[in-house]
């Protein structure tokens, strides 16, 4: 079950990682060579692939003319339940 926890625990800072890695590469702050981008990319091909199912029951919340996507949250708060009842 501990390793099953650490699991967890990665998966849950991988997004954080992703999440934080997004504002950094939305902001322009990294040019397109740039191994952070790589990374960022990598992530983003992983975290699509993951969040999709969640995206199609739970679409971006609109707040005037934007829209915040909730769906990494509800995940990481999803795999944060699953480790507390491990």
């Amino acid at each position: 079950m501990n390793g099953l926890r650490t699991l967890i625990d990665i998966a849950i800072w991988t997004i954080i990682i992703w999440i934080v890695l997004g504002y950094i590469v939305v902001l322009g702050r990294v040019p397109w060579g740039h191994p952070v981008r790589k990374v960022y990319d990598a992530l983003q091909d992983v975290m699509q692939r993951v969040l999709r199912p969640l995206r199609n029951v739970l679409p971006p919340v609109r707040i005037g003319g934007a829209a915040l996507d909730l769906a990494p949250l509800v995940l990481i708060l999803g795999l944060s339940l699953l480790r507390g009842f491990l």
